[in-house]
């Protein structure tokens, strides 16, 4: 079965023969002799490994996989026009005629993304398994397309222009929109297929994502589920851009960007924390004095952990600072805290197995307005399949918001 971008002539001839019930009318409209949209949907049905329409009384009817397809396809070329259409914006240019996406080419789809995601013509041949020339060859054929400069030399490959990026972006929420198109194809045939991408913040990752990992995979046969841990500026991007399904952390506001939508799980609370050997460790009534004679392990600043210990404590204020560790990495930290009396702010979620393997320990140091909102970001147009949504089931149940926490407003 068809993994990547299928022919998108042949999707377009898909669509208009599923809109007017007509093979001849899909051909019309189309530019396109009957004999040869009919080859165009075949060929499609060929690639996707079932049919997508059947003859009913005097015109043509989806079939249950056609319908599911039909709705991805179109998502699909409407980000593609939307992407297309930015482009020309980009550089100045507006009309009402269709865009270049119209005459576009999955080979250059798929050139294009390879190209976006190394910066190098020479890397993306390798990466598509084609010959240098070759790639070249399609970049520069869909720059002609296009009409505006798509690519600029750079010492160590190509960088993307402006135009580029808006291309790239709807290009990718486009192949996003195929692959579960086909998924579905797949469920519908019976086959217990898919895949789910999750960006995961640290938080997550010790407890709720195994947890719902370990849930799906005894539930299903052929499910993958791909982790991708990461920065937070780097997952959103990639998530906004297609190439994550969901990301799981601590919320932001206001919301970073007016294309994903935030949905709570939970309020999570920091802890001062250390190794259940330090000398502060057992002690109560303590307060944030105490740990400045130990060295700190400190969470970046743009970390929701890292704000509230920079902006509400004011750390490095300090007459001297404690901090001499910057890390949001859970591995060094628990290793540096294994190796002496150091001192962190991290979530208490986030340690939760670490405390219960008696690896990390909380102080008895309260804080003030320390809770985050934990939860789902995902784009506002995403439509999970129902592989996806048994996944998010998952992950919502295995959080849950403290009785005594109310949910933000």
């Amino acid at each position: 079965m068809q993994t990547g971008f299928p022919n998108i002539r042949h999707m377009r001839v898909f669509l208009e023969a599923a809109h007017t019930g007509s093979v001849s009318a899909a051909a019309e409209r189309c530019h396109l002799s009957q004999p040869a949209a009919t080859q165009a949907i075949t060929r499609l049905e060929t690639d996707l490994g079932t049919p997508l329409l059947i003859r009913r009384r005097q015109q043509f009817a989806l079939t249950p996989c056609g319908e599911a397809f039909e709705k991805r396809a179109t998502a699909a070329l409407k980000h593609l026009s939307d992407g297309a259409r930015a482009a020309l914006r980009s550089q100045g240019k507006t009309s009402r005629r269709p865009t270049f996406d119209r005459a576009v080419t999955a080979a250059q789809l798929r050139t294009l993304i390879a190209i976006a995601n190394t910066g190098s013509f020479t890397v993306a041949a390798r990466h598509l398994d084609l010959s240098q020339p070759t790639v070249h060859r399609a970049a520069r054929s869909l720059e002609a397309l296009a009409g505006v400069p798509l690519f600029t030399a750079r010492p160590s490959g190509v960088a993307l222009t402006p135009a580029t990026e808006a291309f790239v972006l709807g290009a990718k929420l486009a192949q996003a929109e195929i692959r579960q198109g086909v998924e579905e194809i797949s469920r519908e045939l019976g086959e217990d297929q898919g895949t789910f991408v999750l960006g995961s913040l640290p938080l997550a990752r010790t407890s709720i994502v195994p947890k719902a990992i370990h849930a799906m995979i005894s539930a299903t046969a052929g499910v993958q589920i791909r982790v991708v841990d990461g920065r937070y500026p780097e997952l959103l991007r990639s998530l906004r851009e297609g190439d994550l399904d969901c990301l799981i952390g601590a919320l932001r506001y206001p919301p970073p960007a007016d294309d994903i939508t935030q949905t709570l799980l939970f309020r999570d609370a920091l802890a001062i924390v250390a190794h259940p050997n330090h000398p502060l460790a057992g002690r109560s009534n303590l307060r944030l004095e105490d740990t400045l004679a130990y060295p700190w392990i400190a969470p970046p600043r743009e970390t929701p952990a890292g704000q509230y210990l920079f902006d509400t404590l004011r750390i490095h204020e300090r007459d001297q600072t404690p901090v001499r560790v910057v890390s949001s990495s859970m591995v060094t930290l628990r290793g540096i805290l294994s190796q002496g009396d150091y001192i962190s702010i991290v979530s208490r979620h986030q340690i939760s197995v670490d405390e219960s393997l008696g690896m990390i320990t909380a102080l008895d140091i309260p804080l003030e307005g320390h809770y985050r909102d934990i939860g789902l970001t995902t784009r506002r147009d995403w439509r999970p399949t129902e592989t996806q949504a048994q996944f998010i089931d998952y992950l919502h149940n295995f959080s849950h918001l403290p009785e005594d926490e109310p949910a933000r407003d």
